[in-house]
C-alpha cells in the first residue's frame, strides 16, 4: 500500500502522459494548457529541486484542486496546532478506524496519480484525504492537518495524515489502527504540506 510520491520526482516522465489523458478532458482546451504547464513545472521542480530547494505539492493533488478548488481538502484555515484532549483523541480514533475500514486498498490504474477524498477504493493518499475531510467536518482545524510523504523502513513511498499538536505530532495511517506519535512510526519524512495544504516543504 505504498504511495510513491517519489514517482512524482523520479518517475515523473512516465506519469506525464497518463496524468494528461486522465485529467485533461475534464478541463477542456484551456484546462489542458494548465495541465501541461503544471507538468512542465513539476519536471523543472524535480530537476532543479536541489538548486532551488523548492517542494511542490504532488501533481495528482494539484490536478484535484484545479477541478475542485473550493473542496475542504484543498484549503487550510483555523489553528495550526491542536491540544490533545480526550474528546480530540476520541475523534481521531473514530475517524481513523472508520476510514481504514471504508476504503478498499487499490493502486491507481494506468500509472495516473489520481487523488480522491470520496474514494470507495484507493491508495494511501485517498485514505489521507478522506480522513482530513472527516476531521475538518468534525471540528478539527484544517490548518493542523498535514499531508505527509514518508519513506517506510523498507524504503517504500507512503502517505499519512499528520496532526500538529501542542505536544507530539500524531500520525494517522491506513496501515495501522493505532494512532502513534509521528516520532514513533519509524517513517522518514520526505515532504509535508503546510497549514496551507497547497504549500509543501
Amino acid at each position: 500500500m505504498a504511495w510513491a510520491l517519489s514517482g512524482y520526482h523520479q518517475r515523473n516522465r512516465r506519469k506525464i502522459s497518463g496524468a494528461i489523458m486522465t485529467h485533461s478532458f475534464r478541463f477542456g482546451r484551456a484546462g489542458l494548457k494548465v495541465v501541461v504547464a503544471l507538468v512542465a513545472a513539476m519536471s523543472f521542480g524535480a530537476s532543479g529541486a536541489q538548486a532551488n530547494e523548492r517542494v511542490h505539492a504532488p501533481l495528482g493533488y494539484q490536478l484535484m484542486c484545479l477541478k475542485t478548488p473550493n473542496a475542504p481538502e484543498c484549503k487550510g484555515g483555523g489553528a495550526t496546532k491542536v491540544s490533545v484532549s480526550k474528546d480530540v483523541m476520541v475523534t481521531l480514533k473514530r475517524v481513523n478506524s472508520h476510514v481504514n475500514r471504508s476504503i478498499r486498498p487499490q493502486h491507481d490504474a494506468g500509472g495516473a496519480d489520481v487523488w480522491n477524498a470520496s474514494a470507495s477504493s484507493g491508495d494511501c493518499e485517498d485514505y489521507v484525504l478522506a480522513k482530513r475531510r472527516a476531521l475538518i467536518k468534525a471540528g478539527i482545524p484544517a490548518g493542523s492537518l498535514r499531508i505527509a510523504h514518508v519513506k517506510t523502513r523498507s524504503g517504500e513511498g507512503h502517505a499519512i495524515l499528520v496532526i500538529k499538536t501542542n505536544g507530539k505530532d500524531l500520525a494517522l495511517d491506513n496501515l495501522t489502527a493505532t494512532i502513534k506519535p509521528l516520532s514513533q512510526t519509524g517513517y522518514r519524512i520526505v515532504s509535508m504540506s503546510g497549514a496551507n495544504p497547497k504549500k509543501w516543504s
